[in-house]
């Protein structure tokens, strides 16, 4: 056990590391939100009284899809299966407007964003001229080693779609498990990774071997993604949303649990920015350049000349002449 000029060294060290760091600061209605994308680092000074007219207008995190093309065809993929791809130099223009409104993160998806030709460079541009983390997520087969060149420093995190294992994984992404387990050496050249772990009667019962591997593998997040309706799908039936819920609360493993905020209900979260809802905590961008409360959500508003932020007043517009229709 440290002694006490142990401890006072030790947090002397972190002080001088937390003091040395280029904070982006986040004003809102929870207080003062400091973060380091090069750590992943929060800090939430929630004693902090933050004037409204000061709280950041972006939404906290966006994701973005890039592409609806995908090298997989997986059943529960929301993803629209319309041919679409976002333009690069517009993206540039929303991505800046977005950083300087206080946005902390975007994660790129799809489709897979690996089939956007231009995601190096955009997660070069992103790295260099923003102050904005960036993440994608991907099912990692079309990774190779000059793709992990050109990425390598330039992500913060990444995340790979990991549902099941075994026959289970190749049953429904269509794809060799083994394959997918070599492609984790180059998914750890690039950046820190999680999984995303669709959960469905399927692949509940895999859970605990799943998280065996990810640990093995080097993962730090395990995702659950309790699949939802799509496309004539049920999404997750009742005994696997029990089972879940039995799960995770007598879960006691090796990695960090997240869930999706869809399939969240009944399950036990930690949300410390309990006041920062709807869209200023999250957006979805989807590929046609329409901005969405979710991805799941099939109305929204179109990015146009305007710029991503006006679009973002339009949607939250058209929410509450929404909730005024139904009041």
């Amino acid at each position: 056990m440290a002694n006490e000029q142990d401890l006072i060294l030790i947090i002397y060290k972190n002080l001088k590391r937390i003091v040395s760091v280029e904070w982006k600061t986040r004003p809102g209605p929870d207080g003062l939100h400091l973060y380091d994308r090069a750590t992943g680092t929060n800090i939430l000074f929630d004693e902090v009284e933050c004037p409204e007219d000061s709280w950041a207008l972006a939404p906290r995190q966006v994701s973005i899809a890039l592409t609806n093309s995908c090298n997989l065809c997986c059943p529960f993929c929301y993803a629209p299966k319309e041919p679409a791809e976002l333009d690069y130099q517009c993206l540039l223009g929303w991505l800046d407007e977005l950083d300087a409104n206080g946005c902390l993160g975007v994660g790129f998806g799809g489709g897979e964003p690996l089939m956007f030709k231009k995601l190096p460079t955009l997660c070069e541009y992103i790295n260099e001229s923003t102050s904005l983390a960036v993440t994608f997520t991907t099912n990692a087969h079309m990774l190779t080693s000059s793709l992990v060149d050109a990425l390598k420093g330039k992500v913060a995190y990444l995340r790979v779609s990991m549902d099941g294992i075994g026959a289970t994984y190749e049953g429904l992404r269509g794809k060799s498990f083994a394959s997918l387990s070599r492609q984790f050496e180059l998914v750890k050249a690039i950046s820190p990774f999680g999984i995303n772990y669709v959960v469905n009667a399927q692949t509940f019962p895999e859970l605990d071997g799943a998280i065996s591997l990810a640990s093995e593998l080097g993962a730090t997040e395990f995702l659950l993604l309790p699949e939802q309706p799509v496309r004539g799908r049920s999404g997750i039936d009742e005994d696997a949303v029990a089972g879940l819920q039995k799960w995770v609360n007598s879960y006691a493993g090796p990695i960090r649990l997240s869930v999706s905020e869809a399939g969240a209900e009944g399950l036990p979260v930690c949300n410390p920015l309990v006041h920062e809802k709807g869209l200023r905590s999250y957006a979805h961008i989807d590929a046609t350049g329409r901005v969405k409360r979710s991805s799941f959500d099939s109305e929204g508003a179109k990015i146009d000349a305007g710029g991503v932020m006006r679009a973002l007043n339009k949607l939250q517009q058209l929410t509450e002449d929404s909730r005024e229709d139904l009041a």
